[in-house]
This record gives C-alpha cells, structure tokens and sequence, in this order.
C-alpha cells in the first residue's frame, strides 16, 4: 500500500510541475498576444492532450518506459520512480534559483542514472539518440524561427491584417498544442501509466505497457492545466520580456517554429523539451531583427541551467539507485 501511495503522489507532483514548467511557457507566451482569448487558449491545451494519445499513438510515451534502460526488469517500477523523483527534485531547486529549466531532460537524466545505480541495463544507443535529437530540436527551432521572423518583415500591411494576423495566431498556437500532446506532453502519460499498474497491482515489479485510458488522460489534462495557470504570468514575463520584448507577428512566429521542431522529433519517437522550443524559437524570431534585440544574458543563464540539468540529473540518480541498491 505504501509503494502504491508513493506512487501516486509523486505522479499527481510530476503533472502539476509539469503543467507550471511546459503549461506556463504554452500559455504564457501565447497569452502575451493582444486580446488573446484565454478560454479558447486553455482549451486547445486541454483537448490534444485527451485526445491526441488516443489517435496518434505513444511512441514518446514509450520512449521513457522502454528505449532508455531495461525497465522490464523486476527491479523496474522502483527505478522509474526514483527518476521521476530526482528529475522534480532537480527542476525544483533549478527553478528556485530562477532560471527555467527542461524537465524532460532531467527525467532523462534521472531515470538513466536511476537504473545504472540499481544495477539495470542502461540503453546507451538509445539514450544518446534521444539527447541527440534532443540537441538539435532548439536549433531547428532557431532556425525556423528566424526564417519566419523574416518572411514576416516582408508581408505587406493590408484591410483586415490585424484579424488575419490573430487567425494565425489561434492556428499555430493549436499546432503547437497537438505537437507538444504527441511528443513532450507524453512523458507525463508515461509517469501516470507507471503509477496506474502499481496503484491497480498493489505491488512492484518490471514496467508495463503503456496504456492511455481516457478518462486517465483527461485528468492528466486538467492536473496539468491547473498548474499551468498557476505559473502562466511568472513565466510568460520570463520567456517574453525576459528573452525580447514580443510583439504579436513575434508571438506567431515563436509557436509555428516550436511545434515544427516539435512535431519533426515526434516523428523518431524522442521526446523534445517544449520550453527549449519555445525559448529557441524566441531567440531566433528576435535575432532576425537584429542580434541586439535578443537579451544574451539571460539566454546563456537559460542555456546553463539546461545544460547542467542532464548531469545532475543523472549524478543523483545513480546515486539514488546506489542507495536503494544497498538497502
């Protein structure tokens, strides 16, 4: 009973941390756009994350519970487990220094390094590909970024621009939306699924398949949304303001280059950050204006936070596993 209680409190936390961390840069950013109608917002959040599992698939789900370590171990559920733990514990000092950081890099992080200390097969092939693809994400976001930053600069004013403007708005936000339920979105799904078969069991042992039951999914949905909210002004000050000073052609651009970068690692299964999409596609929509306009300051803070997450991340979790390991 109290593996199952653990269980599923650390995975009602991962959701709502989730929700602040990847919620608040969805809806922050966007919300920053003029007269951006919030219900409408928070419900092309909610229905993919429902919806989407069910019609495309789990492939990243089952990147984390299958690809990066031999979780089909007996020893596997209190491996996963520890990871998710040392992933929040990492974000959550990260984000107390103030700096916005990639949870799906430190699951990555702890759930490898939570399965190397307990003593299970570690997936290197498979872990490096995920990081690679991972690595290349922000870049493809940059780089969409700021070639739509340009093109935008080249449209002429016309009657009726500001409504076009906002319609492209709402398409490349819901865009964004459906690509962050297909791919970074599922790391939650992986974390409930995991909890779900020990509650349901009541008992450890190897790491099931995933299995995306809809009523499961709609309160991933609504957990998620809730914390989305609590952190949506907090950190769409950080990722406008913060990074550039964002004007509405700005805003879609940043969300059309992010669920691109997005929905191209969906397409080899490797989950990919929402924040670094978003953050990048900011810098490279900025840049295109001109190398000033981006804060390089407090990119490069982002940029270091990110790039300690990972060893961190895994340092505690071998450590972790070393631990339970010798209990």
């Amino acid at each position: 009973m109290i593996w199952a209680i653990a269980f599923g409190a650390v995975a009602l936390a991962f959701v709502w941390v989730t929700g602040v961390n990847d919620g608040g840069a969805l809806l922050g950013l966007s919300g920053r756009y003029p007269r951006s109608p919030a219900p409408l917002l928070m419900l092309l959040v909610l229905l993919p994350l429902v919806l989407v599992p069910q019609f495309v698939g789990t492939a990243v789900a089952r990147t984390f519970t299958e690809r990066l370590a031999d979780l089909g171990d007996p020893h596997g559920a209190v491996a996963f487990l520890l990871g998710v733990t040392v992933a929040l514990g990492v974000v959550g000092l990260l984000s107390r220094k103030g700096l916005p950081t990639s949870l799906t890099l430190a699951i990555l992080g702890g759930i490898g390094g939570a399965c190397l200390g307990m003593g299970l097969r570690v997936s290197w092939d498979g872990l490096a590909t995920v990081l690679l693809i991972g690595a290349a994400a922000p870049l493809v976001g940059t780089a969409v970024g700021y070639g739509l930053g340009l093109a935008s600069r080249r449209v002429p004013s016309f009657t009726g621009m500001p409504r076009a403007v906002r319609t492209a708005h709402v398409l490349a936000y819901g865009a964004q939306c459906a690509a962050y339920a297909a791919n970074d979105g599922q790391k939650m799904l992986a974390v409930v699924s995991v909890a779900r078969q020990v509650v349901t069991t009541r008992r450890l042992g190897a790491v099931g398949p995933v299995q995306p039951a809809p009523l499961m999914l709609l309160l991933i949905a609504v957990v998620f949304c809730a914390g989305a909210l609590s952190a949506v002004h907090r950190v769409g000050e950080r990722l406008g303001r913060g990074l550039v000073l964002a004007r509405p052609l700005h805003v879609v651009s940043t969300e059309a280059a992010a669920a691109a970068s997005v929905t191209a690692s969906s397409l080899a299964g490797a989950p990919v950050s929402m924040t670094q999409s978003v953050t990048a596609g900011v810098v490279g929509v900025a840049a295109s204006e001109g190398a000033s306009r981006v804060r390089w300051q407090n990119v490069l803070g982002i940029g270091a936070a990110w790039l300690f997450t990972l060893p961190l991340a895994f340092a505690a979790g071998a450590a972790g596993g070393l631990a339970a390991r010798a209990l």
